[in-house]
C-alpha cells in the first residue's frame, strides 16, 4: 500500500489577495485588472516600451513594472489615465451593496 498525504483544499473567494490575506485585497484585485487590460492593449498594439512611455508620459522603467505586475507604484487612478491614452472608456457605476453581503466590495468588469 502507498501512503498519501491527504492535502486539504480550500475554496478561492474570488480575490487571490483576500485568500493570501494581503491587506487592501479589493484594491490590489482592481489594479491587478487594470495592469492587465492596459498589458493586453499593449501587446494587441505591439508596441514597444519606448512607443508606451511616450504615450503615456512615463519611463520606460515604469512601462517594464508595469508589465511584469509590479503595481504598488501606481494608483487605480493612474492606470484610469493610462487606458485613456489607450483611447479606453471607463465607467464607474456605484450602487448598494448586495444583501448578505458582510463589506461592500470593489469590482472591475471588463468588456
Amino acid at each position: 500500500m502507498t501512503n498519501f498525504d491527504i492535502l486539504e483544499i480550500e475554496e478561492s473567494s474570488g480575490n487571490i489577495f483576500a485568500d493570501l490575506e494581503i491587506p487592501n485585497p479589493d484594491e490590489y484585485l482592481v489594479k491587478a485588472k487594470l495592469g492587465n487590460r492596459i498589458c493586453e492593449i499593449l501587446e494587441q498594439r505591439k508596441l514597444n516600451l519606448k512607443a508606451t512611455a511616450q504615450l503615456l508620459g512615463v519611463t520606460e522603467a515604469n512601462i517594464s513594472a508595469l508589465i511584469t505586475g509590479k503595481l504598488d507604484d501606481y494608483s487605480s487612478e493612474m492606470l484610469f489615465r493610462f487606458l485613456n491614452c489607450l483611447d479606453q472608456e471607463i465607467e464607474i457605476i456605484i450602487k448598494p451593496k448586495k444583501a448578505g453581503n458582510q463589506q461592500p466590495t470593489i469590482n472591475v468588469i471588463l468588456t
